[in-house]
């Protein structure tokens, strides 16, 4: 199949590009850079030309509340009108876990709005929800450090390696449209900070963590479960923390 990854020059997108060309499919990476751009139009309707699945994993460059809205519903409404008349037979979106319970947290509301998008539009979809990456884990303790200090909330999460993330998104993509949400995390749950503690332990990074009921992720204040999907829903990747850490140090 023709495969259209928009965002396929990014984090998860090239490796999704990778993995769909190993086994055997054209996997096209449609990007600003490759002369695609979602949010103009621009390059959309040569990309998806002869395309029977799209995939979107990509991501806004800003992430302040309002440019994040606008990106994903201005790009997702473009996409689905050039899918329509391009015969396209399938869009799968790549999507958060709990991002309905969490309305102070811009990026989450504008996640949702995309997803009403693709369920009201006029595609076959399959929504891919995954929990938060390892690859992330520096950059959230970098927003959550005041001083020498990591407030994190003591919040239960399951995250998961990107490559885990790219080999979910590239299966459900050759699947039939589920025309609902697949949710996947990772095969361990932790305690929040815990979870970054052990990871600044690992990479000689002095800074102390301090659990925090209070500390808010991204503009939200946290509840016990709100970043782990619902017992027995998601599909558990391979990697382990541990493994990945390793890797990573």
């Amino acid at each position: 199949m023709k495969i259209v990854v928009i965002g396929g020059t990014g984090l998860i997108g090239s490796k999704v590009v990778g993995k769909l060309n190993d086994r055997g499919h054209e996997a096209v990476p449609a990007a600003p850079g490759t002369g695609v751009n979602t949010l103009t139009g621009e390059g959309l309707a040569t990309a998806l030309a002869g395309a029977e699945v799209v995939v979107d994993v990509a991501n806004s460059p800003s992430f302040e509340p309002s440019a994040v809205l606008d990106f994903f519903t201005t790009s997702t409404r473009n996409l689905l009108a050039a899918e329509q008349t391009a015969g396209v037979a399938h869009h799968l979106a790549l999507s958060i876990v709990g991002i309905d319970d969490l309305p102070d947290n811009g990026y989450f509301r504008a996640k949702v709005a995309q997803e009403q998008l693709i369920k009201q539009g006029p595609i076959p979809y399959t929504i891919v929800r995954a929990t938060q990456f390892f690859e992330f884990i520096k950059g959230i303790a970098d927003t959550a450090t005041e001083g020498d200090t990591v407030r994190v909330p003591p919040v239960l999460c399951r995250p998961m390696a990107a490559d885990d993330v790219a080999e979910a998104v590239s299966r459900a993509a050759v699947e039939a449209p589920l025309k609902g949400t697949i949710e996947v995390a990772g095969p361990q749950q932790f305690r929040f900070d815990e979870l970054i503690a052990e990871a600044l332990r690992a990479w000689h990074d002095p800074r102390t963590v301090v659990p925090d009921p209070h500390a808010r992720y991204f503009g939200s204040e946290l509840a016990e479960r709100s970043l782990v999907p619902d017992d027995g829903r998601a599909r558990p990747a391979a990697t382990h923390f541990d493994d990945w850490l390793r890797r990573s140090s």
